[in-house]
């Protein structure tokens, strides 16, 4: 039935409109962008986008997969109603009003739950921006605009920062495979949203924003099953948040020390922010499991000794000596270049690519180095586009991890970025922020 949802041949979108800046609108744009067979639902319209406006989803005469339900919450039950009489496979309820309200809001949806129950229809939310499946050309939401494609499921208690996220991906490529705002989760919970993506040939990570959880052992068990890696972001750690969680979506908070104990043991990946959440997914996406074995290949000494002190605080990474064998084959490929033969290998501000290259190649070949940080600082003869080519390449024939420290905002440097990200090579602006990602590749499940 989920299926249904996320891949649905028909939708009937309900509160279908023409007006600027409406919700109904915005749906209605998305969904346009799909395959689907799309009809409008709009008792007050005779016609929308130059398509026939049925007055309910029970005056349409084709089967309906998908009924998307964006009206004011007065009006939703009944609706329901009718699409149990339709006979439709899913709903998605946008609308608010419900359990995050209080007792009234709270008891409609229950009826609504009873109700979709009985009929074995999958429902979503209510409260929720929608659904987005990047992968297939799906966008059953309000989100201003379509992700890329990837390899991402984002699971999120918010629809706010699925929006804010969103964003951020149009202009950094970041690519999803799937993207749910639960919303008040009173049909479809957390954990099945979970199961799917584990199923979902196109999701390689799981990330999570949760606030509350309602059923906190079925969430364990299904992150513990699963053997793709999930990454968690819990939201209302502070006594204070709990207030605010069960206005937002109506969730229980629970106590963090008891979450987070949980979500170690089931392997998930916990963060401390929305930063260093997909900082960990970048390297997840690319890279499987590795070992504890850091090199590090700079052009700045500030930048090496910076990472240093970060990998050495993690105390589950290190810094493996740079063999004799290795130093022998560098000098001989640079032709004795001034390089300061430690790890970090600092091969100066005057290196150029084919120094970049050389360096990479030989550490990468050592044993005991099992992944490999890339770190450049823009001097003038820097050749960033370049550098990235090289790494780019090295990253194509080697098995092992390489993650880049490109620092610097120029143009050429954001053009080098992008060349990188675009083949799977993860950036961070700073050293500090490589070690989080490292340490989560040390616990991907086998």
């Amino acid at each position: 039935m989920m299926e249904k949802i996320f891949k649905p041949k028909s939708i009937a979108l309900i509160g279908a409109n023409k007006r600027k800046g409406s919700v109904g609108r915005g749906i209605a744009e998305n969904l346009q962008k799909g395959s689907a067979r799309l009809f409008y639902v709009n008792p007050n319209a005779g016609e929308i986008f130059k398509n026939k406006a049925y007055k309910k989803i029970t005056d349409i005469d084709e089967n309906i997969d998908l009924a998307v339900i964006a009206i004011p919450q007065k009006f939703v039950l009944q609706a329901v109603k009718e699409c149990v009489q339709k006979k439709v496979k899913g709903i998605i309820i946008i609308s608010s009003g419900f359990s995050e309200t209080g007792k009234e809001g709270e008891k409609i949806q229950n009826e609504i739950v009873e109700i979709t129950k009985k009929a074995n229809i999958s429902l979503v939310g209510p409260n929720t921006l929608g659904i987005i499946r990047p992968t297939v050309n799906f966008n059953a939401s309000f989100a201003p605009g379509n992700p890329p494609k990837g390899g991402v499921a984002f699971i999120a208690q918010s629809g706010g920062l699925i929006d804010a996220i969103i964003d951020g991906a149009l202009e950094e490529n970041f690519g999803f495979s799937i993207i749910v705002s639960v919303g008040n989760a009173a049909g479809i919970s957390l954990s099945d949203y979970v199961d799917f993506a584990e199923k979902d040939k196109f999701t390689k990570v799981i990330a999570l924003y949760i606030e509350g959880v309602e059923n906190g052992r079925d969430l364990f068990n299904v992150i513990k099953k699963t053997k793709k890696p999930v990454v968690v972001i819990k939201g209302g750690k502070a006594r204070k948040a709990k207030e605010v969680i069960s206005s937002h979506t109506g969730s229980l908070a629970g106590e963090y020390d008891i979450f987070s104990a949980a979500m170690r043991q089931a392997g998930a990946i916990e963060t401390d922010s929305l930063e260093e959440l997909f900082d960990v997914v970048k390297a997840l996406v690319s890279f499987g499991k590795c070992k504890k074995g850091v090199g590090v290949v700079t052009n700045g000494g500030g930048a090496g000794v910076l990472i240093t002190d970060y990998i050495y605080k993690s105390e589950e990474l290190f810094l493996p000596e740079i063999s004799k064998k290795t130093i022998r084959k560098i000098e001989k490929e640079t032709k004795k270049a001034r390089i300061v033969f430690k790890n970090p290998l600092d091969i100066l501000g005057d290196a150029l690519p084919e120094r970049y290259e050389i360096a990479c190649r030989n550490l990468l070949f050592q044993e005991n180095v099992s992944s490999l940080v890339v770190i450049q600082t823009p001097q003038i003869m820097t050749s960033p586009l370049e550098n990235a080519k090289k790494i780019a390449k090295l990253k194509k024939e080697f098995k092992k991890p390489i993650i880049t420290v490109f620092m610097g905002r120029g143009d050429l440097t954001k053009k080098a970025i992008s060349y990188l990200e675009k083949r799977g090579v993860p950036n961070y602006s700073d050293p500090k922020r490589v070690v989080k990602p490292l340490l989560s590749l040390l616990k991907v499940k086998k």
